[in-house]
Parts: structure tokens; C-alpha cells; sequence
């Protein structure tokens, strides 16, 4: 049974699935996309994102793939599946990414055909950029010197490649595998779970972009989902679909703090101790301004 029709909503609006349609461009996450743009845009080279599980990583990758313009930009998104990836099935990988026909089985040629793509690509008054998400699946040092070996695919002054990893905290010692790698990175930002006044708004724009009229949801539920998901936006997704789904059962119009708390408990999710952010906010006045600034201070 769907709670869709119950809340008056055309579609689903706490998937975990990946969707650009409903991105949320919270205050972290429009500084993180902001920091890694400049990366790729001034071919810096090696830019990383990290952020615990259900940070909201590769929503943020497949959204900064969709913002890069074909104008200006050959990128591709790559997805790490397991640990078992060698460096030569990225190399082909990537070249198939970027467009190279026929990828050579032989590692020195490949190169070459990469080089010369790469150059192509130059020629044509674009940037190259490969974004690598779940990036902590590369464990092995031989992995990381390839990827220093890209970066050191150049012309005169000109670098060839920018390369963006997205992944767990995890990634910071992968990378020291290969120290001079590690030096290489030149933007980094790491994601965090967002503040109260986050989590409302996030659940507000989720709502609002499945079809919602008003907000089901009042000020105690939002504190509670706060509290329970740790401000993490996978938890407060899976919660929230689930308080939506008891609430459709109970016919209750608005949901209270104490069916946020009872299917949490049934989920066995939280209390959380979300991190310290950079700006807490705390006031209703500093609400108020994130809400103007997300587009989210009226339905």
C-alpha cells in the first residue's frame, strides 16, 4: 500500500535511489560542489570529496556530472563496484570513458591512445575530467601510481586530465599508498551531516519536489528525525519514508515527534551525535536566511 495518494504526492519522495531531481543544495553541499567545480575548472588536477556513509556522495557526483557543460567539458563518471580492480582494467576503463575506440590490451599503447585523446580533447577547447566515485575501493598501491601517472599526462604548461574522488573518510589513507599522489590533491572538502535547520529544509524540498502542497511534517517530527538520523541524509530519507508510510496507516494528517521517535525505535535507528559544523545554526532568524536562500520559506 502507498502512502502517495494519502499525502498527495505524484511520486516517491524519500528514495535512496540517485536522482538530480531531487538534489538538495544545503549549504555544505553547495560548498563542496562549489570547491570541486573550481578544481576542474582550473585543471588543478586532484580533487577529493569524503563524507561517512549516507553523506549523500554520489548524489553530489552524479549532480556535478549534470552541471558540467558538454560545451566546455568531455566527463565522465566512474563507479568503483569492488576491491578488485586493477590498474589496467581502470586504464581501460577510463579511456572508454573518454571516448577512446578500441582500447589497446597492451599497457604502453593504451597510454599513447589516451595521449592522444586527451591531446584531441585539448584541441577542442575542452577539459578532460573523470570523477571516481566510491573511490575507497582502490586499495592497492599499484592503482595509485597509475592515477599519478594520468596526472602526469601534459602538454607544456597545460594539464590534460583532472581527476575528482568521491568516497569515505577511508580514502585519506589510500591515498598515502602513494606519497607523491597524496601531495597531488588540490582541493579537498569533506561532507557533514547536516543541522536541524538543514534537515527540515531538506525534508521540505524532497516533499515539495514529489508534488507536496503543504508540509506533513511539523517542528517537533523534523527535531525528532534530526536527532534520530544524525543529520545524515540516506537515515533521514529511510526514516522519514517510513514515518510517512505508518502515518498513511494511522491516517494521520501531520506526523508528531512521537511517530518519528516510535519508528525509529522499530528501525532501530539513532539517537545520533551529528558532527560539528562550521555554522550551527541556531536562531530563528538564521533559519529564516536558510530558508530564503534555499528557495524554501513558503510552499
Amino acid at each position: 500500500m502507498s502512502y502517495l495518494k494519502y499525502y498527495g504526492l505524484s511520486q516517491d519522495p524519500f528514495s535512496n535511489a540517485p536522482n538530480s531531481r531531487f538534489y538538495f543544495n544545503g549549504p555544505h553541499h553547495a560548498q563542496a560542489l562549489l570547491r570541486l567545480t573550481y578544481a576542474v575548472s582550473a585543471m588543478k588536477g586532484l580533487a577529493v570529496l569524503v563524507g561517512d556513509i549516507g553523506a549523500g556522495k554520489t548524489t553530489l557526483a552524479r549532480r556535478m556530472l549534470d552541471s558540467l557543460s558538454e560545451d566546455e567539458y568531455e566527463a565522465a563518471l566512474l563507479v568503483i563496484i569492488h576491491r578488485g580492480v586493477t590498474a589496467q582494467w581502470l586504464l581501460r576503463r577510463i579511456a572508454l570513458q573518454l571516448g577512446v575506440e578500441s582500447p589497446s590490451e597492451d599497457k604502453l599503447q593504451l597510454l599513447g591512445q589516451l595521449y592522444r585523446r586527451l591531446v584531441d580533447i585539448h584541441l577542442q577547447n575542452k577539459k578532460a575530467v573523470v570523477l571516481i566515485d566510491e573511490a575507497q575501493m582502490l586499495t592497492t598501491i599499484e592503482v595509485m601510481e597509475e592515477f599519478r601517472g594520468l596526472l602526469n599526462l601534459e602538454l607544456p604548461g597545460k594539464k590534460l586530465l583532472s581527476l575528482v574522488f568521491f568516497g569515505l573518510p577511508d580514502l585519506d589513507q589510500n591515498l598515502k599508498l602513494d606519497p607523491p599522489l597524496a601531495q597531488r590533491v588540490a582541493v579537498k572538502y569533506r561532507l557533514i551531516p547536516f543541522s536541524e535547520a538543514s534537515t527540515g529544509s531538506y525534508i521540505k524540498h524532497r516533499l515539495r519536489m514529489a508534488g507536496a502542497t503543504r508540509m506533513p511534517f511539523s517542528p517537533e517530527s523534523v527535531q525528532a528525525a534530526h536527532r534520530f538520523s544524525g543529520g545524515t541524509p540516506r537515515v533521514i530519507n529511510t526514516l522519514c519514508d517510513n514515518v510517512l508510510f505508518e502515518g498513511s496507516i494511522a491516517r494521520v494528517t501531520t506526523i508528531d515527534g512521537k511517530l518519528v521517535e516510535r519508528v525509529a525505535g522499530e528501525l532501530s535507528i539513532g539517537p545520533a551525535v551529528t558532527a560539528a559544523a562550521p555554522a550551527v545554526v541556531t536562531s530563528s532568524t538564521e533559519r529564516e536566511e536558510i530558508d530564503r536562500y534555499l528557495g524554501l520559506a513558503k510552499w
